[in-house]
């Protein structure tokens, strides 16, 4: 199968009929077809935009048919969702093109009978944007609320939340920072190679890329490159992706040469690879995680980069009592619900509630009580989450050190990009320091006297 908008739909169809995660039903949708680089890069962003985009279409919808987009057929309000992503978010293809490719969608899929239907509808969307009464800008909003929700897609429990942080206008700053496609960063293997020669083998493939303040390792690629395991120095383990703010983390743990390493939720190993060249990879790390497939993914990483410190360790981290008193650091990278990195995930704003939010910040404040338990007297712990919701990171914390008073925060001493807060945690706002959302803290254990 050749045509991306059908390969797009099937993928779509998918996240919306199954609950299939976007990333998930793409590359199952991309393994049955032989597609060339453009047409794969426009499936994508058709994809994780209409999935994105969702309650912004939805509400052109209810806005122009006579039936609410909850009451057409499923399959037909996917194939509306397709049009409407082209025709409102992407300026690179002419109306007519999306709106005949839409109405052939139609056709092949079992809605003949409405092709007429989906012409329209899309054909007076394109007349009224052509007079500036887009409903998404004309509507009367009944609160900022709403209006952020609707406009930039999100459910308004994540908007009220953003506003009670930051106030209306960073929330809308922040929206949008979330719809954008994300970057991506590199983080320079120093064993193997250094930024300057990497920097010198992309110009070489005219390959535009930055360096980025107070972090020595990481590289930021400004242009599209194709299949990323096709870039100079990825054979040889000269470098792996990480995005800035994971590779902040590791510089806070600080991890030094010869020193035991506990990495308590280490998959996919972004955060245990970069504590092994930090190490001159001597030591030991120890590398845990309960699924044996994502610590796959970690052992082929580790192997890319020719790191030998690191032993693989199965199961779940609440459940190693061979592990008490035995790190000088311990890193806690703790799973949460990625609302810092929601536009790397297109579908998580959807999946998530307040509810389940305070399921993961009870098991996360588990997972830390344990792991402070492998740290020597004296020893240190960072805890971080790729999430900017405080119960999953302020609340855990505050709570953490109520129950033990022989911890407390150690605020960073490396100069970062990220001014810390007054308590001495760091936590970065994507559309304030242009990285992924994420939250870290130094915690120490005091000696006994």
């Amino acid at each position: 199968m050749q045509n991306p908008r059908q390969i797009a739909f099937l993928a779509l169809r998918e996240v919306h009929r199954r609950g299939a995660f976007a990333d998930a039903a793409l590359d199952r949708a991309f393994g049955n077809s032989q597609l060339n680089d453009l047409d794969r890069r426009l499936v994508t962003e058709l994809v994780y935009g209409s999935v994105r985009r969702m309650r912004s279409i939805d509400f052109i919808i209810d806005k122009l048919a006579t039936k609410k987009s909850s009451q057409q057929p499923p399959d037909l309000r996917t194939i509306l969702h397709l049009g409407l992503y082209q025709l409102q978010y992407l300026n690179n293809i002419p109306p007519s093109a999306a709106v005949n490719t839409t109405v052939q969608l139609a056709k092949e899929n079992g809605f003949a009978g409405l092709s007429s239907f989906v012409n329209g509808l899309l054909r007076q969307y394109i007349r009224l944007t052509e007079t500036d009464l887009n409903p998404l800008t004309i509507t009367n909003y009944k609160s900022s609320v709403e209006r952020l929700g609707i406009l930039h897609s999100f459910p308004e429990w994540l908007v009220n939340l953003w506003i009670e942080q930051i106030g209306e206008t960073e929330t809308e700053q922040l929206c949008e920072w979330f719809n954008q496609s994300p970057t991506i960063d590199l983080r320079i293997n120093p064993l193997k190679s250094s930024i300057a020669q990497i920097e010198t083998a992309f110009q070489a493939q005219n390959i535009s890329t930055s360096r980025i303040p107070h972090l020595p390792q990481a590289l930021r690629l400004n242009s599209s490159t194709g299949a990323i395991q096709n870039l100079p120095g990825y054979s040889e383990g000269w470098w792996t992706i990480q995005d800035s703010s994971a590779q902040l983390v590791t510089h806070l743990l600080d991890p030094q040469p010869g020193e035991i390493i506990i990495d308590a939720c280490a998959a996919p190993g972004g955060k245990t690879t970069h504590s092994a060249e930090l190490m001159q990879d001597t030591g030991t790390i120890y590398a845990c995680d309960k699924t044996a497939s994502r610590l796959k993914k970690l052992t082929e990483n580790a192997d890319r980069l020719q790191m030998k410190s690191i032993k693989i360790h199965t199961g779940d981290s609440r459940h190693f009592p061979e592990f008490i008193n035995l790190a000088d650091r311990v890193l806690l990278d703790a799973p949460c619900s990625g609302l810092g990195t929601l536009h790397r995930r297109a579908d998580a704003r959807w999946r998530h509630t307040p509810e389940n939010i305070q399921q993961q910040s009870q098991l996360q404040s588990e997972l830390l009580a344990n792991a402070a338990t492998f740290v020597k007297p004296g020893g240190i712990l960072v805890y971080a989450t790729c999430t900017i919701h405080p119960l999953e990171n302020e609340t855990v914390i505050r709570s953490f050190l109520d129950s033990n008073p022989n911890w407390q925060i150690e605020p960073p001493t490396i100069d970062l990009p990220v001014q810390p807060s007054p308590e001495g945690w760091v936590k970065v706002w994507p559309h304030r320091h242009h990285m992924d959302g994420f939250f870290m803290v130094r915690l120490k254990q005091l000696k006994k006297e």
